[in-house]
């Protein structure tokens, strides 16, 4: 069984809950997914399954879409609604909506984050939730990550003594906290604040319309339905270029060989999917050491006859 499952994973569960309960409901070890969600958080998960476990990282590596919702006045420490309430500044003032998505669109580009306290970065070997819960400060390592578009969602109301939220949807790249993103929205509108409530819409190319629940899939499973919520390998590497080879090309790539680079046509990122029959093959990327030569960063795609 080899393919991707776009999970809608639901509150209360770990990203690591619904690998261990997909391995259950599919009988087999290679399961992996693309990027935790917070227990707190629904949302799309892709999930990996077989041989597209060697995908994963690139997976992850793909834009995302997130719909939240900010609170304003309050701040906790763990930057969401689970945390305690650290800081609070009473409202007095009317916000208008178009202040309010004038604020936030002031972040869309590039932009510098510092990881919350309880979160899952490293830092000397152990996560910054692991000092967290020991009472230990560190310095927390500066991130740059990228946020492509902001919009402010209805119900467009404004922020005042009676009304304290607002819903925002985000497109962004790898990396970046959402929960951040709310209190640096907050600090620029003059209060502290904190992310409420949480949900990924979008994880590459997997949108929530085609997402499967764990019920879902274990009655499908049951049906023997699998490929009505496993999608090919393919569909995984929708933002890296794709290229299709001979057979000579094949026989080649099989064995892992390096390959010059008059036999590679999309050169403009740097790494390329090869695809034989429409049947992905291998991930190329430019050569380290070797000018005009392309390497085998992953060779997807299994001879006859050989284990994975």
């Amino acid at each position: 069984m080899d393919g991707i499952i776009p999970l809608w994973k639901e509150k209360g569960m770990t990203s690591h809950d619904c690998v261990f309960k997909l391995r259950k409901i599919l009988q087999t070890k290679k399961v992996g997914h693309t990027g935790t969600l917070d227990p707190d958080v629904e949302g799309v998960l892709p999930i990996c399954i077989g041989r597209a476990t060697k995908l994963a990282e690139y997976i992850t590596d793909e834009g995302k879409t997130y719909e939240a919702t900010v609170t304003i006045g309050t701040a906790t420490t763990t930057e969401d609604a689970s945390g305690e309430v650290v800081a609070e500044k009473e409202i007095t003032e009317t916000i208008l909506p178009i202040d309010i998505e004038k604020v936030a669109k002031a972040f869309v580009g590039e932009i510098e984050q510092i990881p919350p306290m309880y979160s899952a970065v490293k830092v000397n070997g152990r996560k910054l939730y692991e000092y967290a819960r020991a009472g230990i400060d560190v310095e927390r390592p500066k991130r740059t990550v990228n946020i492509y578009a902001i919009e402010l969602l209805k119900p467009f109301v404004s922020i005042s003594p009676e009304h304290n939220t607002f819903n925002i949807r985000i497109k962004c790249g790898k990396g970046t906290y959402i929960r951040t993103l709310a209190v640096m929205i907050g600090e620029k509108l003059g209060y502290p604040a904190h992310m409420s409530e949480l949900k990924r819409t979008q994880s590459g190319i997997f949108k929530e319309e085609q997402c499967f629940t764990l019920d879902e899939i274990e009655v499908l499973r049951a049906k023997e339905e699998e490929a009505s919520f496993l999608y090919p390998l393919e569909d995984g590497l929708s933002d890296m270029p794709q290229q299709h080879i001979s057979e000579l090309i094949h026989e080649k790539v099989l064995n892992g060989v390096v390959l010059p680079e008059q036999f590679i046509k999309e050169r403009n990122k740097g790494r390329v999917a090869l695809l034989y029959k429409n049947k992905l093959t291998a991930i190329y990327v430019k050569h380290p050491e070797r000018r005009d030569f392309w390497k085998p960063e992953k060779v997807i795609e299994l001879r006859e006859g050989k284990l994975n």
